[in-house]
């Protein structure tokens, strides 16, 4: 699909969507799971969401901006500065600097719960390729200290906007709900950066949330959400490999202690911790994302470095990969004749996404009566990309709710039940969430976030309204 053709689409279907949100909602509530008529909880939706097609094209000039600016972890100083600014010109009280570049704006509105609604900022080192109008050109300085190209592959753009979207119309309708909202605009997602704001003093600094909720655009088609009690998404465990040799002449390989391969029967081996060591039922993945060594093709160099991500569902499943792939590391390395033993560091550790049943179910009742029956799918598994999200609830000891949004064109579905997608998985021709082609149709997947969170929200926010 072309960049003109994706921009067509998105204009044209942007007041439909949100028309269709707005009827939806008008008699839904949530009642212990339940969604009936008439009462308050989809009143209120009903009137979060009034004026929200007015607001619609500045958001997505928003979205477009922030798009074309992507920053890497722990440096989204122009986002957070656009971020801070919006939410001061709503209303909002704003602290900057929360665990580096992180934003959290509070808005008290009368007695009633706390909720805290999650997005993330961060961008990722791919050079973008979707040939959008808007599409990123920029760079940025990684960890390592290497200029690398920037782009918006996972949507956290999005996830902005359409939180942004949402403080908006709570800021715009006081009238319609009670309690305090607390926006997190979390730096470094993608690096695990909710520790650093929780480290930085954020459950003694902000109002203290009863119920956490957070969202992620996902390459399903634009409409469709999903979701699950229990775990959600899976742990991820990253280790930096060092692999020792004795550097000599290509010419000459009987000298040296080649760590290339070394490296290579690394990465062969690792091949079998999960084909061979994880049992059928069990879900895990093993990576080798990165592999560096030497400078000249006739010089054997002194190193190799591996850089692996681990992903697993369980505690058992976590430690019996961890445990192998170290196995295989150490072995391999010997039955190189290395002159030492390999070092393995681990970095960007998260924990499994767990969300809480009974507030899940509220949650699925809720959007399935913003969206639509059928438009709200429990996932059947685990996904095995990894959210340090939870790290909020499970700091404040409260229930979280996290769910996947579709963002992709549904031309790109053409002919496909979305329920088949629960089994079968993405068509091949879908670009997945860090590719250099994924760009979400913002059209209409920005009206659809904006209403998901105030749907969500809205069954602790929701104000009683007397004979009703």
């Amino acid at each position: 699909m072309t960049a003109d053709t994706t921009t067509t689409a998105a204009t044209t279907t942007t007041a439909d969507a949100t028309t269709t949100a707005e009827a939806t909602v008008t008699h839904t509530t949530v009642t212990d799971g339940t969604v009936t008529d008439g009462t308050t909880a989809g009143a209120t939706v009903a009137r979060l969401l009034s004026g929200l097609d007015e607001r619609l094209p500045g958001l997505l000039a928003l979205y477009e901006d922030l798009h074309a600016h992507p920053e890497l972890s722990f440096q989204e100083f122009r986002t957070a500065g656009v971020v801070a600014e919006r939410l001061r010109a709503q209303g909002w009280q704003v602290t900057e600097g929360v665990g580096g570049t992180g934003v959290v704006g509070v808005l008290a509105n009368g007695p009633g719960p706390v909720v805290l609604l999650r997005a993330d900022m961060d961008g990722l080192p791919v050079k973008e390729e979707t040939g959008l109008p808007y599409a990123s050109t920029a760079t940025g300085i990684d960890p390592d200290g290497n200029e690398v190209p920037v782009m918006h592959a996972c949507g956290h753009d999005m996830h902005v906007t359409c939180l942004l979207g949402a403080t908006d119309r709570l800021a715009a309708h006081r009238d319609a709900w009670g309690g305090t909202v607390v926006a997190v605009f979390q730096p470094a997602e993608e690096v695990g950066g909710a520790p650093a704001m929780i480290e930085d003093g954020f459950l003694d600094r902000f109002p203290r949330a009863e119920i956490c909720l957070g969202q992620h655009v996902a390459p399903a088609p634009v409409g469709f959400l999903g979701t699950r009690p229990g775990p959600v998404m899976a742990a991820s465990d990253s280790l930096r490999v060092t692999l020792f040799g004795r550097g000599g002449h290509g010419s000459s390989p009987e000298t040296a202690v080649d760590p290339v391969v070394m490296a290579a029967a690394v990465v062969m081996r690792l091949q079998t911790v999960v084909s061979r060591e994880i049992g059928a039922s069990q879900t895990a993945v093993v990576t080798v994302g990165s592999l560096h060594a030497g400078t000249k093709e006739n010089i054997i160099p002194d190193t190799a470095e591996l850089r692996i991500n681990i992903r697993s569902t369980t505690p058992a499943v976590r430690d019996r990969i961890l445990a192998a792939v170290t196995r295989i590391v150490r072995a391999e390395a010997a039955a190189s004749g290395a002159p030492r033993e390999p070092r393995i560091v681990p970095f960007n550790s998260f924990p499994v996404t767990v969300n809480d049943g009974p507030a899940t179910a509220l949650v699925q009742s809720a959007l399935a009566g913003a969206l639509g029956e059928g438009r709200v799918f429990t996932l059947p598994q685990v996904i095995t990309g990894s959210e340090d999200f939870g790290v909020f609830g499970t700091a404040l000891g409260v229930p979280s709710v996290f769910w996947h949004f579709g963002g992709a064109d549904p031309a790109l579905y053409a002919g496909v039940d979305p329920g088949s997608l629960l089994e079968d998985g993405l068509p091949d021709t879908v670009p997945a969430n860090h590719s250099p082609h994924f760009a979400p149709v913002p059209g209409p997947t920005i009206p659809l976030g904006v209403t998901a969170l105030l749907a969500a929200a809205a069954h602790w926010l929701r104000k009683e309204t007397p004979g009703v």
